[in-house]
C-alpha cells in the first residue's frame, strides 16, 4: 500500500524565512491599501517566490503492514494436572491456537508454556506474569494485540502495584476447573523451627473444607500424626478453626511430623489432605550424674570431660567413706556434702539424662532399691554407663551380683588381667558408629591404631548381650554396648582411659570416645548403628543405610504422586550403604527397607502449589481489571476470538478480542517536487512583466 502527503523542506533558516515571510506581507498589504499600480502581480510575485523557498514536495511512501501479536500462557503446573484441568486447558489451547492462525494475516501467535521442570523451581509456587513479561519484552509496544492466561487461577508471581506500561491490553483470564469444586485440605499455620528435647511444644494447624451444595460437611475430623514415619496418633481435629496441636521432641537433630486429615465424601485432590512439619530437636542441657565409687587417678578424668562441655549440668559425687567405716567425727564438722541418695535415686532420677558409675564397688551406700530404681530407669528410655574396676570381678562388691544384673551386657570370671595392651577396634566396631570413625576406624590403618597408649588393667568378663565393639587384653571385651528396653546401656571394663588423658605413650581418642558413647546412650540419631536415613540436595535423593551387620540391602521409594520404586544400595566404608536417585517432582518421598521408615521432602515441605488447589479468579483479577480484560470458565462456554479497532470494548458476551493496532513499516519514499526551481522562476518573471507593464501603462 501507498500513501501520499505534502512535506516542506525551507531552503533558507527558518527564522528567516519567518522575518521574510513578514516583511512582504507588510510590502503586500500597503501596497494593495495604497492601490499601487502591479500591488496585486507584484504579491502574486512574492507569493510564489516565497513558496520556493519552503521548497514543498509530495511525499509518497510505500508501506507494508505489521502483523500484530497475540500471547497466549498455558499454565501446566501441577495444580493443573487434576480433576480434568489439563484436558481442558488443551482443548481450549488448541481451539484459542486454530481460531487466531485464521488471522494468520493479520496476527501473530506466541505460546508460552510454564512447567515445573525442576524442584526448585516449584519453591515459589506457579509464575505466569513473569514469563508473560519476559516473552514481551523484545517486542514493541505498539505491536501487543493482547494476552490469554489459560490457567486454574493459582498464580504466585502477580505483583501488588502492577506496572500498567509492563502488560498487554487486553489481558484475558480463562480459567480451568470449577468454581468452589468440593474439597477437604489440611494446613500448618504455624510450627517452631527448633524445639528442646522433651518439652512440649505445639503447632498451629487447620482443617478447611469445600461444601458441595447446601450441605454441611463434618464439624470434627479425624487427623493422623506421624513421627518420623513411625507410630500413628490420633487427633480430633475441629473444621474451619485454629487447632494447637502440642507435641514433645524425643531426640536432637530433626523431626518430621506427617500429619494427614481423612478425606472427604467429594475431594477434589487428596494430595493437599497431607502437611509436613520438620522440627530440629535441641537439648537444654544434658543433666549427667556421676557417681565415683572412691577417690583415684582417672577420677579426674571423668569430671573434666564432663565439666569441659558446655552444654552439660554435671552433678558428681564420690564415695569417700562407706557405712560400715566408723568414724566418730560428728556430722556438723563435716565439710563435705552428703550423699542425697533418696534425693537422687528416687525423686529425682529421672530428670538425668545420663547415669555414670565409675568404679563404683557395691558397699551399701545404694540400697537393693534404689539399684532397682535404675533399672526401671533405663528401661524407660534412660542411659547408663559403667566404668568398671577390680571391684567388679569380685563377688562381695561386684555390681553383677545387683538387681543391675538384669541390664548389664558383660558377666565377670573373676579375674583381673594386669599387663600392657592396646584397645583394638572389633570388626563390628568398624561398622559402629560409635567407634568406627576414631582415628583408627575404617579409614585408618593398623599403624594408626598401633599408635594408641597401652593400658594396663583389664576385668575379664563374658559378653551376654549388646556388641562388643573394642577388645583389649587377650581379645577379651573392652567396650560393650546394649540396648535394654527403651533405655540402653555401656560397660567399660577397665578403669585406665584416664592414661590416654594423661597422654601415655601418645595417648588416644579418649575425649571423642567418651563423647560417642554418651551420645550413643541418649539416642543422637546420627549415631543410631542401624540406621536409614535420606534427605534432598537439589534434585537429588540421597540415601544411606548404616548396619552393623553386612548383607545387602533394598529399598522402596514411594513418590508424591503414589508410585513406588525400589533401587539397591551400593556398600560403601564402615557399614555404609547408599544410592543417589534423581527426582523431578517436589513433595514428599518415603523411603522403605523392611521394617525401618525415613522421610524427605524435595522442594518446600508445604508446596504453595499444592496447600490450595481450588480454582479461583481472586489472584489475578486485579491485574485483569488494570488491562481492560475480563474473566471467563472453561466451564461455562467456548468464547470465540475477534480482532477489534482500538477503542473498542475487548469482550462481549461470547467472545473475546484482540486489539488491531494497523501498525505498518515504511519500505521506500518518492520525493516529488511541487514547484520545480524552472518552473518557479517562469512564474515570478511572468508575475514581475505583468507588474511592469500595469506601471507603465
Amino acid at each position: 500500500m501507498t500513501s501520499l502527503s505534502v512535506s516542506f523542506a525551507p531552503l533558507l533558516p527558518l527564522a528567516l524565512m519567518i522575518i521574510l515571510g513578514i516583511f512582504a506581507g507588510i510590502v503586500m498589504v500597503f501596497g494593495i491599501v495604497l492601490r499601487a499600480k502591479g500591488a496585486w502581480s507584484r504579491a502574486l510575485a512574492l507569493m510564489f517566490l516565497f513558496c520556493t523557498l519552503l521548497n514543498p514536495a509530495v511525499v509518497q511512501e510505500k508501506r507494508e503492514a505489521l502483523k500484530d501479536l497475540a500471547v497466549l500462557v498455558v499454565d501446566a503446573t501441577p495444580s493443573t494436572q487434576m480433576a480434568g484441568r489439563d484436558k481442558q486447558i488443551i482443548e481450549a489451547a488448541t481451539r484459542i491456537e486454530q481460531q487466531i492462525r485464521k488471522l494468520k494475516s493479520l496476527v501473530d501467535l506466541k505460546i508460552v508454556r510454564v512447567q515445573q521442570k525442576t524442584i526448585s523451581e516449584s519453591v515459589s509456587g506457579s509464575k505466569l506474569v513473569g514469563p508473560l513479561q519476559s516473552a514481551l519484552s523484545d517486542i514493541p509496544v505498539r505491536r501487543v494485540a493482547g494476552a490469554i492466561f489459560l490457567t486454574d487461577g493459582q498464580v504466585h508471581d502477580v505483583p501488588s502495584e502492577p506496572a500498567k506500561e509492563l502488560l498487554p491490553k487486553p489481558l484475558h483470564l480463562l480459567l480451568a476447573g470449577q468454581p468452589k469444586a468440593p474439597d477437604r485440605r489440611i494446613t500448618v499455620k504455624s510450627s517452631p523451627s527448633f524445639g528442646l528435647v522433651s518439652k512440649e511444644h505445639a503447632m498451629v494447624i487447620r482443617v478447611d473444607e469445600q461444601f458441595s451444595g447446601a450441605g454441611q460437611g463434618e464439624k470434627d475430623v479425624r487427623v493422623i500424626l506421624r513421627r518420623d514415619g513411625g507410630d500413628e496418633e490420633e487427633r480430633l481435629v475441629p473444621v474451619g478453626r485454629d487447632y494447637h496441636l502440642p507435641f514433645k521432641l524425643e531426640h536432637a537433630g530433626p523431626t518430621i511430623f506427617e500429619l494427614e486429615v481423612a478425606p472427604g465424601k467429594e475431594e477434589l485432590t487428596i494430595n493437599n489432605n497431607r502437611a509436613v512439619v520438620a522440627v530440629n530437636g535441641v537439648r537444654d542441657r544434658l543433666r549427667v550424674l556421676l557417681v565415683s565409687g572412691e577417690p583415684y587417678a582417672g577420677e579426674r578424668t571423668w569430671r573434666n570431660l564432663l565439666k569441659s562441655d558446655p552444654s552439660v549440668d554435671l552433678v558428681h559425687f564420690t564415695i569417700l567413706r562407706p557405712p560400715e567405716k566408723n568414724d566418730t567425727t560428728p556430722i556438723n564438722e563435716l565439710s563435705l556434702i552428703s550423699f542425697p541418695v533418696r534425693q537422687l535415686f528416687k525423686e529425682k532420677l529421672q530428670e538425668f539424662d545420663l547415669v555414670v558409675f565409675d568404679r563404683y564397688r557395691r558397699r551399701n551406700v545404694l540400697p537393693r532399691v534404689f539399684l532397682s530404681n535404675i533399672v526401671r530407669y533405663v528401661r524407660k528410655g534412660g542411659a547408663f554407663l559403667v566404668a568398671n574396676g577390680p571391684a567388679y570381678a569380685t563377688t562381695s562388691y561386684s555390681l553383677y551380683h545387683s538387681p543391675l544384673r538384669r541390664m548389664l551386657p558383660g558377666r565377670p570370671l573373676g579375674t583381673v588381667i594386669d599387663r600392657g595392651f592396646r584397645p583394638k577396634v572389633t570388626s563390628i566396631g568398624l561398622r559402629h558408629p560409635v567407634t568406627a570413625e576414631l582415628p583408627a576406624g575404617p579409614e585408618s590403618n593398623a599403624e594408626k591404631m598401633a599408635s594408641w597408649g597401652r593400658w594396663f588393667r583389664l576385668v575379664e568378663l563374658n559378653k551376654v548381650r549388646g556388641q562388643t565393639v573394642m577388645t583389649g587384653a587377650n581379645d577379651r571385651p573392652l567396650l560393650i554396648l546394649n540396648r535394654f528396653g527403651r533405655g540402653r546401656t555401656a560397660q567399660l571394663t577397665s578403669d585406665q582411659i584416664w592414661l590416654w588423658a594423661r597422654g601415655f605413650e601418645g595417648g588416644g581418642p579418649q575425649a571423642e570416645l567418651l563423647r560417642r558413647i554418651a551420645h550413643w546412650l541418649m539416642k543422637e540419631p546420627a549415631l543410631e548403628e542401624n540406621l536409614l536415613k535420606a534427605h534432598v540436595v537439589g534434585d537429588i535423593l540421597h540415601i544411606e543405610r548404616r548396619s552393623i551387620e553386612p548383607g545387602k540391602f533394598t529399598v522402596k521409594i514411594s513418590t508424591p504422586n503414589g508410585s513406588v520404586n525400589q533401587h539397591e544400595l551400593r556398600e560403601g566404608k564402615g557399614g555404609r550403604y547408599s544410592t543417589a536417585v534423581p527426582v523431578d517432582e517436589a513433595g514428599l518421598y518415603r523411603i522403605s527397607e523392611k521394617s525401618r521408615t525415613v522421610m524427605a521432602a524435595a522442594g518446600p515441605l508445604n508446596s504453595l502449589e499444592l496447600t490450595d488447589v481450588q480454582s479461583t479468579e481472586e489472584r489475578l483479577l486485579p491485574l485483569i481489571k488494570t488491562t481492560g480484560g475480563t474473566v471467563r470458565w472453561l466451564s461455562d462456554a467456548t468464547h470465540d476470538i475477534r480482532l477489534i479497532p482500538a477503542g473498542r470494548k475487548p469482550y462481549g458476551r461470547s467472545w473475546l478480542g484482540l486489539v488491531s493496532n494497523e501498525n505498518y513499516e515504511v519500505t521506500g519514499i518518492k520525493l516529488t517536487p511541487l514547484l520545480p526551481g524552472l518552473a518557479a522562476l517562469l512564474l515570478i518573471m511572468v508575475a514581475m512583466a505583468i507588474a511592469w507593464r500595469r506601471e507603465g501603462s
